[in-house]
């Protein structure tokens, strides 16, 4: 997908009719720091793992990170009338988005990844192989 000169991208159609169904206009946008993209989320989804967040141990320093980047970061965007949303260039910057993005549905989020980082990511998948020891336990009794 394009990133427009404004730091503007837009929600693909088929995302777009899904959140429309559900009565969402406004998205909430962080960072993830494990895999360096940005996590899209609804309002209400987001708001649940706010809490959850901020309900961690405040002297733990982990915790304290967590809080940091989930809750510091996160930033309402609106969809505009053609569904498209305004990336701040902070966190533009922080995933390393430029001119091309990749945006991929995770069940309640989108990840949003710059196009090469999402392609090197999908590299180290297929030369990593497919291991039973490294998935976890509940991954083994979903059947696809």
């Amino acid at each position: 997908m394009s990133v427009d000169a404004k730091g503007r991208v837009a929600m693909p159609k088929n995302h777009r009719d899904k959140l429309e169904e559900h009565g969402i206009k406004e998205l909430v946008v962080t960072v993830d720091k494990t895999a360096g993209c940005l996590l899209i989320y609804p309002p209400p989804i987001f708001d649940e793992l706010e809490e959850k967040v901020m309900a961690l141990a405040n002297h733990d320093d982990a915790a304290r990170e967590a809080q940091r980047r989930f809750v510091g970061h996160a930033t309402e965007l609106e969809l505009d009338g053609t569904g498209r949303m305004l990336l701040p260039a902070e966190l533009r910057d922080y995933a390393g988005i430029g001119r091309k993005a990749f945006l991929i549905g995770q069940g309640k989020k989108f990840e949003l990844w710059e196009e090469r980082a999402w392609e090197a990511e999908c590299d180290k998948w297929k030369h990593k192989g497919a291991s039973a020891a490294e998935a976890p336990a509940e991954l083994l009794n979903i059947s696809f």
